[in-house]
């Protein structure tokens, strides 16, 4: 079974909030906001889409890349997603 589908609910769960953030940012664009609440909301939505991205890339890293059951491979991946972490803070 591929990660993707072993991680779906939490996966859909946080695109679900993404989508909120969206709505939420549509409705800030659509009325009056300031431009630094803007800013702040679409810093919030690209964070969370990064976060996201991240999720599923250390789960594609750790499954396919690495394979499950390697210590040492896995062990291998950790500076790689450190740098992957920093990237997409």
């Amino acid at each position: 079974m591929s990660h993707v589908q072993e991680n779906r609910r939490k996966l859909v769960a946080r695109v679900r909030r993404i989508g909120g953030q969206l709505a939420s940012l549509e409705r800030a664009i659509e009325g009056d906001e300031e431009c630094g609440a803007v800013l702040q909301q679409l810093a919030a939505v690209r964070g969370a889409v990064n976060g996201l991205i991240l999720q599923v890339m250390e789960g594609h890293l750790r499954a396919h890349v690495a394979g499950n059951g390697n210590a040492k491979q896995q062990d291998e991946l950790l500076p790689v997603l450190a740098v992957l972490r920093s990237y997409l803070k």
